[in-house]
């Protein structure tokens, strides 16, 4: 299994002045399984850096996945059909392309969690796998 990490958690750890930074980072550095990232995180994770920090910290995120710390998941041709099934049964919740492509991972996969910050997105969607989701930390 893996540890499939939203991009509020990601920036977290980026961010020392993140509320949740600490609490972030206790959660990466203390897995135990493989740490991955769908590839529609990235786009997201590229823009808040930018935004809050700076345009340098990208690359040192390119570089730990690079070097293997992080695995990066594509989305596979099915999980494009879930994602637009996502979008469309959950419009009025505001649910975009980037969680809905998280979810349509962490259900391929069949995790039973996820590392995300986004309580009030991913608290709403049922996953097809499990009654729910843990959403750490």
């Amino acid at each position: 299994m893996a540890l499939i990490l939203d991009t509020g958690p990601l920036l977290a750890v980026l961010d020392r002045s993140d509320a949740d930074h600490m609490a972030c980072r206790r959660l990466i550095e203390s897995a135990t399984e493989p740490l991955l990232i769908p590839s529609p995180v990235l786009p997201e994770l590229d823009y808040w850096i930018r935004v809050r920090l700076h345009p340098g910290v990208l690359s040192a995120v390119l570089e730990d996945i690079v070097a293997g710390a992080y695995l990066v998941e594509d989305l596979a041709p099915a999980d494009y059909l879930r994602v637009r099934e996502l979008c469309e049964r959950y419009a009025s919740a505001d649910i975009g392309f980037v969680d809905a492509s998280v979810f349509a991972v962490v259900e391929r996969l069949g995790e039973a969690k996820l590392a995300t910050l986004d309580r009030r997105h991913f608290g709403l969607l049922r996953p097809r796998h499990a009654e729910a989701l843990a959403l750490l930390p």
